[in-house]
């Protein structure tokens, strides 16, 4: 008996995969792209405010040197703290003069209150408009109230020009052997850089015998001024970046030295 021979036949199953795989990969991909997109917004925005920040802290640094050279004007003294007895100092090279005694104060203040911006050479009268006058960009900003040119008011577009660059008086530099200290201090455009005005503030005549320290123990402490005026600086510096202002204001008297 011839023995049967049984054939076993295998029938392929159907494949269960459906993409699934491909959909997981297409997701990761897609989340991973996400993922870098948000880090790199991230580090441009981090890198926009670290900029912003590092220019108007550059700013600030011109404006308190500006402050500082000023100072240095109303002395009449160099950079270096020297007497000024050459150019660039105010003496030998503008018209006007920081007042030597009380007689000079009244011609002086003639003079600036002639001019369309009470200012010349970096010198100006008291300001008795508005005292935020860098708000007041150019003629066409609006500013309210409105601008009162009787009273001096003009846009800082033309305050520039009658403004101080540092060093112009002193000659003070900027620069040392690997380079500008301040890149803005260097500017020389228009609209670029910063500059210094000085207000000369007079004192009543009431002032002179006013003493305006007054302590328990040492009695009274008076003024120890040769000229009876205190002088209001005003320094502003643009940053690199547009947008970047910054406005620093002190007052300064200029003390009888001691010996």
């Amino acid at each position: 008996m011839t023995p049967s021979i049984h054939t076993r036949q295998r029938h392929a199953r159907p494949s269960s995969q459906r993409g699934v795989a491909l959909f997981i990969v297409i997701i990761f991909v897609m989340l991973s792209m996400l993922l870098a997109l948000w880090a790199s917004r991230t580090s441009l925005f981090n890198e926009m405010l670290t900029g912003n920040d590092a220019d108007y802290q550059r700013a600030v640094e011109a404006a308190q040197a500006l402050l500082q050279d000023a100072e240095l004007d109303i002395r009449g003294e160099m950079a270096d703290g020297s007497t000024c007895s050459a150019a660039p100092c105010r003496a030998y090279t503008s018209s006007l003069q920081f007042p030597g005694d009380s007689k000079e104060i009244n011609p002086l203040l003639t003079l600036l209150e002639v001019e369309s911006t009470r200012c010349k050479d970096a010198l100006c009268t008291r300001r008795v408009g508005r005292q935020d006058f860098w708000n007041y960009a150019t003629p066409g900003t609006v500013v309210k109230p409105a601008a009162n040119t009787a009273l001096g008011e003009a846009p800082l577009s033309a305050l520039k020009a009658v403004g101080a660059r540092y060093g112009q008086y002193t000659g003070a530099a900027n620069t040392t052997a690997n380079g500008p200290l301040n890149p803005i201090l260097t500017e020389t455009d228009a609209g670029r850089g910063g500059w210094y005005w000085i207000e000369i503030m007079r004192y009543s005549d009431a002032a002179k015998s006013a003493n305006l320290i007054v302590d328990a123990s040492t009695s009274q402490l008076p003024l120890n001024l040769d000229v009876y005026v205190v002088f209001r600086i005003t320094a502003l510096a643009v940053g690199r970046k547009p947008g970047t202002t910054v406005v620093l204001q002190q007052t300064y008297a200029r003390q009888r030295l001691r010996d």
